[in-house]
């Protein structure tokens, strides 16, 4: 079973509230099949999106780092494509897709944006 799951954390200046929703909070999958989790970060734009998996008891692991404005998708050691990959589908909407899920992708995973205004 693959599990997500949505982790806030607080940003480092704000200026406005900020509403992170991540859909849908819980997957669950049979291995082979294709995951995708999207969030959406209201009126934040021009972020850097950063995802990452944590499971239970454990520290978070970084997956990848994703700009809409680069092709390229930077991955954490232990995480490469096509396995996992992300898209933006605009300045505010990222989407995680593991393909081919397996059972050591069960875990929660994390999202977490830069950009001009700080952390999300």
């Amino acid at each position: 079973m693959l599990t997500s799951q949505l982790d806030s954390q607080r940003p480092s200046r704000v200026s406005a509230v900020t509403v992170v929703t991540q859909q849908p909070s819980v997957v669950t999958l049979t291995r082979g099949e294709t995951a995708s989790i999207d969030c959406n970060l209201g009126s934040v734009s021009d972020m850097m999106a950063f995802w990452y998996k944590q499971i239970p008891g454990g520290l978070p692991q970084f997956v990848l780092f994703f700009h809409h404005y680069f092709t390229d998708v930077t991955y954490g050691s232990g995480f490469s494509s096509p396995h996992f990959t992300s898209t933006c589908n605009s300045v505010s909407d990222c989407r995680l897709i593991i393909n081919n899920v397996e059972e050591g992708d069960s875990a929660h995973f994390c999202f977490s944006a830069l950009s001009d205004g700080g952390t999300v």
